[in-house]
């Protein structure tokens, strides 16, 4: 998995068979952990992965996968605490770098896609593609990931609103931030539908200035 710019982020499975065999350090099976879970997840037309085909990956028995991880759903949450911590950390970064208002809804969104693009497995989540017969509450945290991206997008909108002399400026916000959300949900949704084939970024710029003519 990876974050833009210079977020943290979780690295590929080793490929190395050797490499693989070999027992990790204290703490770091659970990060292997996530990571073969990020990486079946990125297979194009992946189905709902078992524990079982988990622990088979990892060349691991089920019994070892629960010492870190009370249940599946925990382990998704894992991947959720990876996927806010890195695409909030960056909206606070273009908040902090960006003084446009305008500028900073543009990087927002363009981030948010480019974190999907980078990490097919992640958007597979972020869709809500393989949290499918999942704990509801995994769907609830993504949900509530984007009313927080939205809440963001509506602060930037509702400056350059007001510095456009909008008569509005609070519902133009509400608007345009509520269609740029459905639109980056929408290109996850097209990448994931493609087996990753149609890049999240396609178009970018043309698209993003549709959105904040």
């Amino acid at each position: 998995m990876t974050a833009p710019d210079d977020a943290s982020s979780i690295a590929e499975p080793a490929k190395d068979p050797a490499a693989a065999r070999k027992r990790p350090a204290p703490g770091q099976r659970r990060q292997q952990i996530l990571e073969t879970l990020a990486h079946m997840l990125q297979q194009p037309g992946a189905e709902r992965i078992t524990t079982a085909a988990l622990a088979a990956q990892l060349q691991v028995s089920e019994a070892a996968l629960y010492r870190h991880f009370a249940s599946k759903a925990q382990m998704f949450e894992g991947l959720i605490d990876f996927i806010e911590q890195s695409i909030l950390g960056l909206i606070n970064q273009i908040a902090e770098r960006e003084p446009d208002p305008a500028a900073q809804a543009q990087r927002i969104l363009a981030t948010l896609l480019q974190f999907a693009e980078k990490n097919p497995g992640m958007a597979r989540v972020m869709v809500g593609d393989a949290l499918v017969l999942e704990n509801e509450r995994l769907q609830q945290r993504i949900n509530l990931l984007f009313d927080k991206i939205e809440s963001h997008l509506r602060q930037c909108l509702r400056q350059h609103a007001e510095s456009q002399a909008s008569a509005t400026p609070t519902v133009d916000a509400q608007v345009r931030s509520a269609v740029m959300v459905a639109f980056a949900i929408g290109r996850m949704h097209r990448h994931v539908r493609s087996g990753f084939k149609r890049q999240p970024t396609e178009q970018l710029d043309a698209c993003l200035r549709q959105l904040l003519a």
